[in-house]
């Protein structure tokens, strides 16, 4: 856990009790997922699944019960979007931030609608991805 981690002032302060925040990372590109992976568990989040595409996302989020998901919305079989909503069919409260790429705002305003809780916009900054977690594990 780095020592800039908004979570390593809790580790202090609990004595090392932290409850790590268990994260589901759902991309079709390997290279994607490995990404947010490296930002989670170096600042203090377990990744407990992930998914490459929109059907298995839902299966992962079924099998995990994660605290939050990182959700890619063009993935093929299923969109994020359309994932979104079966988990959301499964678990009201499900914490879910949508990761899109540029010029995808029509699909961005549907998740935000059917229940995202944030969003992020590829290429990835560190800095802002860890905002959107850090925002959404401060809500649990």
């Amino acid at each position: 856990m780095q020592r800039d981690s908004p979570f390593y002032i809790e580790f202090l302060v609990t004595g090392g009790d932290v409850h790590m925040h268990k994260v589901l990372v759902v991309d079709d590109a390997v290279f994607m997922r490995n990404i947010i992976k490296d930002f989670l568990t170096k600042n203090g989040f377990e990744v407990v699944g992930e998914a490459g595409n929109g059907a298995e996302a839902v299966q992962k989020y079924i099998q995990t019960r994660p605290d939050l998901v990182t959700m890619d919305i063009t993935m093929p079989e299923m969109d994020g979007v359309e994932a979104l909503k079966k988990i959301k069919e499964h678990d009201p409260l499900a914490k879910i931030i949508i990761c899109s790429a540029m010029g995808q705002e029509k699909m961005v305003i549907q998740a935000m609608g059917a229940g995202a809780i944030d969003f992020i916009v590829k290429p990835f900054q560190e800095a802002r991805v860890l905002e959107a977690i850090t925002k959404a594990a401060a809500s649990l």
